[in-house]
């Protein structure tokens, strides 16, 4: 049989990416199913699962939206187009949205309520409730309410995205129809309202508690709204507006001005999606299409609650029984003993493996630096921070202490540009040299460098990560960290560094691969490396660990190494568009997904390449937009304990994980791996809990 030719071009090769992030999703709402969790944390899987759509609906299904208004149709590697797109993505859709209702009703709201946490319906509560909460929304609710009613004399009002809202039909004496709408304050008051315990026994505690959504209290009591008129009927709605607007930044004299304008911008974006509850009347859906400009296949019917994110609220209650059990991440030794970290990282590198391993000596090197008299600078870059940022502060009190302290805070961050301009004026009020970004670049890296004075001259220490200066997500994501004084490292981050704050052009690095300059081709020039390798020897062997698997040039260079005979293993978290089990092209190329209790959030790129592996750490995917749009770092993992550990304990307990993988199919789905004789039980995410620190171990 032939080899097929390979092309970029041949769409035959490639899954549509929009159609694999809504099987990425899914998993997350496998996981809501999954009896194995606590009951608190599938329904936490049901709020992330919700909380995705919104932000996929935002973003990219706005884009398919636009080329099609536009007429600018940019076909992915695939060839589907914008208008095929969007209707399989509906299609995928339905049965999902069913499904999560399904288990939110079935399987989630029983165990909920024989476990003590009762969610009512409004019409089930006792008649002693309902007089507590028509005094709650008489006192609380009622004088923040703002009914509008919409008609040849009343415009229709502005919607803000993602904001819940109660369509209503009113009828007037003389039997006239007219609609309002009324916003649902969830801003003010949180969606589920506690309802205070009656019943003795009921203390008021987390044990036994009830709870009623805010809608239908106000629906409940729309009469006190509209006074003297008959309220027909109150249906909830929810809209999702395009959110994905470029900052052009290339005139922009004031960055943080230009962000904020575009983030008013997004709050006023074009309607995509329209979710309302099944029972909606008819006429009310007809008259949103028709003043909000939608299409019918915008609108997406669905069950009770319309927007399942809030369901989030309920992971504050204080029910550890019903929570996955916590544990205390583990600290290497010799950082745990010592009290200067610069003398640890000078006798041997650091890698940590969050959150297996705690953040917290990634806040302590950032600490010491500060308080350290041999410190002379400090240089971050930011992406996502948080709030209460430990990080943060520290880099305030090494500026206090007259530090040199520079920080790249990244504001065209998605999202989190409100949060990061916070941040960004809250360091600038305090005198640190504040740096925006790059004209044309996001800046995606995460990297941090301290410097310092010593006996034997100024010395760099580095912290390199997969992952944000964030200790909140640091406990929910899985990043490796790298702690070096490595000479040649420092100096490309100090090259780096002079190109992201000022106006150096470095295209060669001597160990770290960069992003848009170096990484495509590091990466393709080391699979052909190992193509070549394998067809001398043999033994050719690539194991690519990522979040997605987007870019055509380096899929096309792995069809290749499949076609050579290079064993290939990839584990790609979310989307993958590369399509395994070609007959001719992949069939050595195996791809799998984890998706657990931890974002599988760190990306590790290893080569076998005979008797000199390669393994290189970092913050890109491979994605058109990590490699061509953003300052990405892949650093390599140099020190031989690590490399093993990586190699031989890491990456093969997550390649053979047998409870949380799913198998990628040449069609594109996925299915479950079950343990069999050859690969018996295992959960990669709790054999490295029960086996944290053990790649820090005997490091000396």
């Amino acid at each position: 049989m032939s080899t097929p030719n390979l092309s970029a071009d041949n769409s035959s090769f490639f899954i549509n990416r929009e159609l694999s992030w809504i099987r990425f999703n899914r998993h997350v709402l496998d996981e809501a199913r999954d009896m194995s969790h606590p009951l608190l944390e599938r329904v936490k899987f049901l709020a992330i699962f919700a909380n995705n759509l919104d932000e996929y609906f935002m973003v990219r299904v706005s884009g398919l939206q636009r080329q099609l208004v536009k007429g600018v149709l940019k076909y992915p590697p695939d060839g589907m187009t914008p208008s095929q797109q969007l209707e399989a993505i509906r299609k995928m859709l339905i049965p999902e949205l069913e499904a999560q209702y399904y288990i939110w009703h079935e399987e989630i709201l029983p165990r909920l309520d024989a476990a003590g946490i009762h969610i009512h319906m409004y019409a089930d509560l006792t008649q002693q409730q309902k007089e507590l909460m028509r005094t709650f929304f008489i006192d609380e609710i009622f004088p923040v309410l703002t009914p509008l009613v919409f008609d040849s004399a009343h415009p229709f009002p502005f919607i803000s995205n993602l904001s819940l809202n109660l369509a209503i039909i009113i009828r007037d004496q003389n039997n006239k129809d007219f609609f309002a709408r009324v916003k649902v304050p969830t801003n003010l008051f949180s969606r589920l309202v506690r309802i205070p315990p009656q019943k003795t026994g009921e203390s008021g505690n987390d044990s036994v508690v009830h709870y009623v959504y805010l809608e239908e209290i106000i629906s409940a009591n729309l009469d006190m709204l509209f006074t003297g008129l008959n309220v027909v009927a109150s249906f909830p709605f929810r809209i999702s507006r395009d959110a994905d607007i470029d900052i052009e930044v290339d005139d922009a004299s004031d960055l943080i001005t230009t962000v904020e304008e575009v983030m008013e911008q997004r709050a006023r974006g074009k309607p995509v999606r329209i979710e309302i509850e099944c029972s909606m009347h008819e006429g009310i859906c007809h008259m949103l299409e028709k003043k909000l400009g939608v299409t019918s296949g915008m609108l997406y019917r669905v069950g009770h609650p319309v927007g399942m994110t809030d369901l989030m609220q309920l992971l504050s209650l204080d029910r550890p029984d019903l929570k996955d059990i916590p544990f205390q991440p583990s600290i290497p030794s010799d950082l745990a003993e010592a009290n200067d970290i610069f003398s640890v990282i000078r006798n041997h590198d650091i890698l940590l493996y969050h959150p297996y391993d705690s953040f917290s000596p990634v806040i302590n090197f950032l600490r010491q630096a500060a308080h350290d008299p041999d410190v002379l600078a400090i240089k971050i870059t930011l992406y996502r921070v948080g709030s209460n940022s430990p990080v943060v502060n520290a880099l305030m009190e090494a500026h206090e202490n007259g530090k040199a302290v520079a920080a790249l805070i990244e504001l065209k961050a998605r999202f989190d540009e409100e949060n990061n301009i916070g941040w960004a004026r809250a360091l600038e009020n305090e005198g640190v040299h504040v740096v925006y970004g790059v004209v044309g670049l996001k800046v995606h890296a995460k990297l941090c460098m301290v410097v310092r004075r010593e006996k034997d001259g100024i010395r760099r220490y580095l912290h390199l990560g997969t992952g944000n200066y964030n200790a909140t997500t640091s406990r929910i994501y899985t990043d490796f960290g790298l702690f070096t004084c490595d000479k040649e490292k420092g100096e490309d981050v100090a090259n780096l560094f002079n190109l992201l704050t000022g106006y150096a052009r470095i295209t060669n690095y001597k160990k770290l691969l960069v992003a848009p300059v170096t990484i495509r081709n590091g990466i393709i020039d080391r699979i052909d490396r190992e193509i070549s390798r394998h067809q001398e020897h043999g033994d050719g062997h690539i194991i690519f660990k990522m979040n997605a698997l987007i870019d055509p040039l380096c899929i096309t260079a792995l069809y290749r190494a499949s076609q050579a005979g290079v064993k290939v293993d990839l584990q790609v978290r979310g989307i993958c568009c590369l399509r395994p089990g070609i007959a001719g092209v992949s069939e050595n190329i195996t791809v799998t997904s984890i998706v657990g209790r931890f974002l599988e959030h760190a990306r590790i790129y290893y080569f076998h390449n005979g008797d000199n592996e390669e393994v290189f750490l970092g913050s890109a995917d491979l994605m058109p937009r990590n490699l061509d749009r953003r300052v990405e770092i892949l650093f390599p993992i140099e020190n031989p304990h690590y490399r093993k550990a990586i190699v031989s304990t890491i990456l093969p307990v997550q390649l053979n994980d047998t409870t949380k993988v799913r198998l990628l199919k040449p069609d594109g789905s996925y299915e479950r791996r079950k343990p069999s004789d050859d690969m018996p039980s295992l959960n990669a995410q709790t054999w490295l809990l029960d086996h944290r620190g053990i790649w820090n171990n005997d490091i000396n």
